[in-house]
């Protein structure tokens, strides 16, 4: 009987051990690799799913029966405030941070109001985030003041007016850091809305996404700049935004 060298046996053995351990070694490295991908993929997915949802859209209270106004919700995301049978229609194109809006809600917002309680005109605040790049440190403020907008809306819009305008009252300036969640709860319990499901709904930015789809069709549609007026769908600007002006354009549109 013939037997083979004991070193050719020991190196054959050393080689098949070698490619068994890279046999191991690449379906190993194969594995991780397609875990990897997975993971990637599935990552990706979660965040276009994120980045693809809507969020929910806001519905409106009835506003209490005694004062006769009635609240809706426009196909343009406008918060509309009115009594029956009310033949003008003010919309107001507004973001919470632009100083602009501010100073119109000082000279106009009372004329607005008056309009709405006499039943001469339905107002509909179109509130946007156009400014969210503006918002200090990366805030967004914009766009969490307008979903808080809706927050506020769809518990009691009779409120609605009230707290807008302390909105524009304690509002940041632009550029700076944006007023935190607590602060726009406090603003909101300030101004009548004691309902922890309205603060629950700031905090959690509940409309933040709609608010941004709303902007988007807002600057869509071809508004360019805060704020935006209308009268019965016609812009109005300049020396007509002068309050006695202003009043005499909704009472003629009201006719």
């Amino acid at each position: 009987m013939s037997k083979k060298p004991r070193g050719k046996n020991a190196l054959a053995s050393v080689q098949r051990t070698d490619r068994t351990r890279t046999i191991l070694i690449q379906v190993g490295v194969a594995v991780v690799l397609i875990g990897l991908i997975a993971a990637i993929g599935i990552s990706i997915a979660v965040r276009n799913a994120e980045k693809n949802d809507p969020g929910p859209t806001p519905t409106i209270a009835a506003p209490p029966a005694p004062d006769g106004l009635t609240a809706s919700l426009t196909d343009n995301g406008s918060i509309r405030l009115g009594k029956p049978g009310a033949k003008a229609t003010v919309r107001v194109v507004a973001d919470l941070q632009c100083p602009a809006c501010q100073a119109f809600e000082v000279t106009d917002g009372k004329v607005i109001e008056e309009a709405v309680a006499s039943g001469k005109a339905a107002v509909e605040y179109n509130i946007i985030a156009m400014l969210d790049q503006q918002s200090g440190g990366n805030t967004r403020y914009s766009s969490r003041a307008a979903s808080a907008a809706y927050c506020v809306a769809g518990s009691d819009p009779s409120k609605f007016q009230g707290w807008l305008t302390s909105m524009f009252q304690q509002q940041p300036r632009e550029g700076a850091g944006g007023l935190p969640d607590d602060k726009l709860v406090q603003i909101a319990k300030d101004a009548g809305y004691t309902d922890p499901a309205v603060a629950q709904c700031i905090t959690d930015r509940k409309y933040q996404k709609y608010s941004m789809r709303i902007t988007d069709k807002v600057l869509d549609s071809g508004i360019v700049q805060t704020p935006t007026i209308f009268i019965n769908g016609n812009q109005v600007s300049g020396n007509d935004l002068a309050p006695d002006n202003f009043r005499q354009k909704i009472e003629a549109a009201a006719k």
